[in-house]
């Protein structure tokens, strides 16, 4: 498996709690760092997977579980890994 890095910019209006941060840590967001700047929550990935969309699909899927929703994914070109 690969490791890839990315964020989640969650969805306007969520704000970081010791409660949030459990149900994220429960929901499997065990590899992620949430944080919060200028009011926008995030949350720093270093998933292994199989493929990036893999990683990013999980990923979603966990912080909905969590109940939050996710407004967008980056990452940095060199945090994506090429294939020779």
């Amino acid at each position: 498996m690969t490791m890839y890095h990315f964020t989640l910019i969650l969805t306007d209006g969520i704000e970081l709690t010791d409660d949030l941060a459990n149900r994220l840590f429960a929901a499997g967001c065990d590899d992620g760092s949430p944080g919060m700047c200028d009011c926008v929550m995030t949350i720093d990935f270093h998933r292994a997977a199989d493929s990036l969309e893999s990683a990013i699909r999980s990923a979603i899927a966990h912080v909905n579980a969590a109940g939050c929703s996710v407004s967008r994914v980056e990452m940095d070109a060199e945090a994506v890994p090429l294939k020779n």
